[in-house]
């Protein structure tokens, strides 16, 4: 907020400012700002993008929106719960204005975009006002000008481009701002992006967080943002998947495009992908990945805990050690049983898995249909369990999550949570609630 009589914020340090109610509770947290151009050169502020209890972002109206001050906003405690997408017409602040490149109308040449500042006009309005600029020095490459040329802040109207197409937002930056979210967090994000900011946002992230990001999209973004990538790059990240999903993405790739990247994959990857493909997508075979843990009946109980604690496991797989005789691939010799993570944690660590075989020795067969599939995970409480072929060897294991995403209808990645009947909810309310969850957990 500015020091002067007139009310100002800069968007960039408005970001993670928390928002109160009027009786004080922190109910959500700022993350954006969302402005409309204007038919003259300004542009004006009509909300805010904030985050709320689940990490869901949601629009707060400006009007709603009472005092904004260094470290807080205050807010009526009101609000739409419904899940933010931008309209035509609007644009992010940070989102979308940081990170461009504008042209100064007397000649100085460009600048660099790094924060926004807004003004409130006599009509309670915020204006956009001020830029703050990075200064690109003249001659060699746009990185080492933008990094080296000055700083100034300017009035809007002494530049031009700000809301033009030519410069648009740098991915990597946009990536740097996401870093810490959870890939289906991401997910969300990148699933309210332009194809074209897909595309780029994709190249910004590593194969393997790419991986994970694309096995939370529905299936025709996923299938979009593959398609737009180099095919080296889009195997290598099908690669880094888990070969049910892996499987289930190159399916619904073009025929062409399936093909050319099966060949470009590892040779062991592409062959547990192959192998999947063969079941039906709804069969057990079709379901399962070939890459649970496995272990000899002689593997002691440390051993099988230091496997479960690295974090390149799947939580769910890591609920079960499934204990086979060679080789230990899938798929693999006969499987002898199963044990529960929970059963390892009570025993002393120098005693061989062999002798804590679970006594149900639940399995299903590769054709077994979905139906059965939840039957047998329902009945006896599993959150995992082992695919045998009929001399009994493992060709893989079903998780929880991979029933979920069968049994839930194909859009449910973008459906919206149902909202209150009034779609209104009193946000002070969202926050005792965690409250009082965070305490029980306490």
């Amino acid at each position: 907020m500015s020091s002067t009589s007139q009310p100002r914020f800069y968007a960039a340090r408005l970001a993670g400012t928390s928002v109160f109610d009027p009786i004080g509770d922190a109910v959500a947290t700022v993350r954006d700002v969302v402005v409309v151009p204007q038919s003259r050169a300004g542009a004006r502020a009509v909300g805010f993008v904030v985050e709320v209890a689940g990490k869901r972002r949601v629009f707060l109206p400006a009007t709603r929106v009472t005092s904004i001050s260094p470290g807080q906003v205050i807010s009526t405690g009101v609000l739409n719960v419904r899940r933010f997408e931008k309209r035509t017409g609007e644009l992010l602040v940070i989102g979308d204005l940081l990170d461009r490149v504008v042209t100064f109308l007397d000649g100085r040449g460009e600048a660099t975009v790094l924060d926004i500042a807004l003004d409130q006009n006599r009509h309670r309005d915020w204006e956009v006002s001020r830029l703050h600029l990075r200064r690109h020095r003249r001659g060699g490459s746009l990185s080492r000008l933008v990094s080296r040329g000055e700083t100034l802040t300017v009035e809007v109207g002494e530049v031009s481009g700000l809301y033009g197409s030519q410069a648009e937002q740098s991915a990597h930056l946009l990536a740097a701002s996401y870093q810490d979210l959870n890939p289906a967090d991401l997910a969300e994000v990148i699933q309210e992006l332009e194809p074209k900011r897909r595309i780029e946002m994709a190249g910004e992230l590593s194969d393997e967080r790419l991986a994970d990001v694309l096995e939370e999209l529905p299936e025709d973004t996923r299938v979009e943002v593959m398609t737009g990538l180099d095919a080296t790059r889009a195997a290598d990240v099908l690669d880094e998947m888990d070969p049910d999903d892996a499987a289930d993405l190159v399916q619904e790739l073009p025929e062409a495009v399936a093909t050319h990247l099966l060949s470009l994959m590892e040779p062991e990857e592409a062959e547990d992908v192959r192998r999947l493909m063969a079941y039906d997508e709804y069969a057990a075979g079709g379901m399962m990945t070939t890459e649970p843990l496995i272990v000899s009946p002689e593997t002691s109980v440390a051993h099988c805990l230091a496997m479960i604690s690295r974090e390149v496991v799947h939580a769910a797989l890591a609920s079960t050690v499934h204990v086979c005789r060679s080789p230990l691939e899938t798929p693999t010799g006969r499987l002898l049983g199963i044990v529960h993570f929970q059963q390892l944690l009570r025993e002393r660590p120098d005693r061989a898995v062999g002798d804590l075989l679970d006594q149900d020795r639940v399995a299903v067969g590769p054709t077994a249909p979905l139906s059965a599939v939840t039957r047998e995970m329902a009945t006896y409480n599993l959150v995992s369990i082992p695919v045998i072929d009929d001399d009994g060897r493992l060709l893989g294991a079903i998780t929880v999550d991979d029933v979920l995403d069968h049994v839930l209808p194909e859009d449910w990645r973008e459906q919206d949570e149902p909202a209150p009947t009034t779609g209104q909810i009193d946000l002070s309310e969202i926050a005792r609630a965690t409250a009082r969850e965070d305490a029980r957990e306490d």
